[in-house]
């Protein structure tokens, strides 16, 4: 009896969010996935940071300039399981729909790059966080753990998420693509900063990224991308010369396919949208039938891996009768650890 591989169609958002108002953009991410919805997608995927936008802030003067965003930014970014959340997850479940969600994720005092999987039935399939925020961003952002770094089984095949640039890491690529990885969301702010400077971070840069590992991957690979909007510029931009290194638009949403065939015609990159494509996931098959990575491509004997897909928590509690240590009181702190058979540190 032949194997029927899962046959539907996903949706990449291009637009630009509300920035820094939490409500209207999850009002805005409802309303684009019951567009979505209506137009036959079983999976719709977001941009980075899409709740409440990308702080672009960060890259147009000193840091001392920005802090007057820090605040808004820190309200208006979104928690996990809060209202705001719940709202989004029902209207996942109302359209019967995958959600992939980009946003800034506000845990206590700390905000992380964040990415949620939303599943039909309004449930956390997961959520995680950027491991390593891409420059300035680190005056901004947490960082993710290992733990981050997973593919999940959904109904829609083995689904995974990174951002932005962490589709620059060979390792962090490699830990996704060894996961048998089938759909994966990236997800992308608008490429609008410094078109027009000595160092591109442009499209073709980025896009390549998404195109390279569909490639690489033998995946499909759905790239939302935000746009930024006069809005935006009015709000960030003080200056001449801020304005010059913000560009209006900036999108470039893109659905690629494991041969790293571009699926769907792309938007002009100052219009909203979504982007839709048909996938076939049986297409797979034949793109790993040529090299499989992290399969019959690769050669262990000569380059391996380690993932540790631990999660490091901030504070580790001691149990009561136990010392800060992990050992009881009066017991010698040992040396070494030993590890049984095919466990890693």
């Amino acid at each position: 009896m032949a194997i029927e591989h899962p046959r539907y169609r996903v949706a990449a958002v291009q637009a630009a969010p509300e920035f820094l108002n939490l409500e209207a953009t999850v009002d805005k991410t409802i309303a684009l996935i019951e567009e979505a919805a209506r137009g036959g997608a079983s999976l719709i995927a977001f941009p980075e940071t899409w709740i409440p936008g990308y702080p672009w802030f960060a890259w147009l003067g000193a840091p001392i300039w920005g802090m007057k965003f820090i605040q808004p930014y820190h309200d208006n970014s979104m928690v996990i399981d809060s209202v705001q959340f719940e709202r989004v997850a029902q209207a996942a479940s109302r359209s019967n729909i995958t959600v992939a969600l980009g946003f800034s994720e506000k845990d206590a005092g700390s905000l992380y790059i964040a990415q949620a999987i939303l599943s039909p039935e309004g449930k956390t399939i997961a959520t995680r966080r950027k491991l390593k925020p891409t420059h300035v961003e680190r005056a901004i952002f947490g960082e993710g753990d290992g733990s981050d770094l997973a593919v999940h089984d959904t109904n829609l095949g083995r689904i995974g998420a990174l951002c932005c640039w962490e589709h620059l890491q060979p390792l962090t690529k490699y830990a996704m693509y060894a996961q048998n990885e089938q759909v994966h969301i990236a997800a992308w702010p608008s490429f609008s900063l410094y078109v027009d400077a000595a160092y591109a971070l442009g499209p073709e840069v980025n896009n390549a990224a998404s195109r390279l590992y569909a490639v690489e991957g033998q995946c499909f690979v759905v790239a939302p991308c935000a746009t930024v909007s006069q809005k935006m510029i009015d709000m960030l931009c003080e200056t001449p010369e801020q304005q010059a290194l913000l560009k209006l638009g900036g999108g470039h949403a893109q659905i690629y396919g494991p041969d790293g065939r571009s699926l769907a015609d792309p938007l002009p990159p100052d219009a909203e949208g979504l982007l839709y494509a048909d996938i076939d996931l049986a297409a797979i098959t034949l793109a790993k039938a040529a090299a499989d990575p992290a399969g019959h491509y690769s050669r262990p004997d000569v380059t391996q891996l380690l993932l540790d897909r631990n999660p490091k928590p901030r504070v580790v509690y001691a149990k009561h009768g136990q010392s800060a240590n992990g050992n009881s009181p009066g017991m010698r702190a040992v040396e070494h650890t030993e590890f049984e058979e095919g466990e890693q540190a």
